[in-house]
């Protein structure tokens, strides 16, 4: 019989998917009125490591295993130093196999010189490293967000498991405006669904009537003001999306925006242009075509210098640094200035 892995890495940026597979380990605990009690989270930046290996020797109560869920692991593994790092693999190299440590890594692929890598795999590569050398002890899921192609499939296969049906277009057109927002796509999809009830699929005229989709605000005006360093205009674009958008959802979209940009800058200073942009980062064609306008209005550094910023910004936010609201508009005026 095969090892049953007792350290689970969930690393990515699709939220929903890591939701999914942290409820599905709280489910095979068994009994739900007894989940919550073989399950511990740590959710601060910091970990203390003499409270983790309790945690993880505390014996199940009426359940198989006990989960040790450790969030913001990207967070938590980079502040290590070299002692803590040992101490740590040997929590886990003593593991009982009545626990199970789960650490929910936030991370994000991009393609750099046409190579689709992790952004901050060298944060966590101590970790990495055990696990390729005790594979019979670590399982690795990546969770990484679909790409904009991807999400008419995800769409449709969403609606699937939910008991109902997307028509092709209707499911083009809803990925069209969440982009590969997979929790807001997954409540759009449940809204459509139940406004039809069953009775038919989904079309496109549902997708526009019910789909929120501002049509002043959008993130291709606010990228265009910010190119244009048009302060007044960027503020009213951000403050528009902020009406409509979660402050996170929001940081999500700019920063996924800005990171298409750096990758069309990369083809265009490769003397690339819009159809190849399309091709190789998988998007619609008036998208590949607004991305190489909007790339033109930055330099390559400028551009990876916001996204550096950006990253920061989430972060701040993340941990409660400074409001999101306020961060923003200090971004904003700093870039437009």
């Amino acid at each position: 019989m095969a090892a049953i892995p007792k350290v689970y890495l969930l690393r990515g940026d699709d939220e929903a998917h890591i939701a999914e597979l942290l409820a599905g380990f709280k489910a095979n605990l068994g009994d739900a009125s007894l989940s919550d009690l073989n399950t511990t989270r740590f959710e601060s930046d910091f970990i203390d490591l003499e409270a983790l290996r309790a945690n993880c020797l505390t014996v199940p109560f009426l359940a198989a295993r006990r989960l040790v869920i450790l969030e913001k692991g990207r967070q938590v593994l980079s502040q290590l130093n070299t002692a803590d790092q040992a101490k740590f693999l040997q929590i886990i190299e003593q593991l009982p196999e009545t626990a199970a440590l789960i650490i929910v890594i936030e991370d994000q692929q991009m393609r750099r010189k046409r190579e689709l890598s992790w952004e901050n795999k060298r944060r966590y590569a101590w970790l990495l490293d055990w696990l390729a050398a005790h594979p019979e002890d670590g399982y690795l899921a990546d969770c990484a967000l679909p790409d904009d192609y991807e999400m008419p499939a995800w769409v449709q296969k969403r609606a699937q498991q939910n008991g109902g049906e997307f028509r092709p277009d209707a499911a083009q057109l809803l990925a069209t405006y969440v982009g590969n927002n997979t929790l807001r796509a997954n409540q759009e999809v449940k809204k459509l669904l139940t406004y039809v009830n069953g009775q038919r699929p989904v079309t496109a005229e549902d997708v526009m009537l019910l789909t929120a989709q501002d049509q002043e605000g959008n993130i291709f005006t606010l990228v265009d003001a910010l190119g244009e360093r048009n302060g007044p205009k960027a503020l009213e674009q951000f403050r528009i999306l902020l009406e409509t958008n979660e402050i996170l959802d929001l940081t999500g979209m700019i920063y996924r925006q800005f990171r298409l940009l750096v990758q069309a800058r990369e083809i265009l200073d490769e003397d690339g242009d819009s159809r190849q942009i399309q091709q190789e980062l998988h998007v619609l064609p008036f998208i590949a075509d607004k991305l190489a306008s909007q790339a033109w209005q930055f330099t390559m550094a400028q551009l990876i210098a916001i996204y550096t910023r950006l990253l920061a910004i989430d972060e701040a936010i993340k941990t409660g640094g400074m409001p999101g609201d306020v961060a923003f508009e200090l971004f904003i005026a700093e870039l437009t200035r």
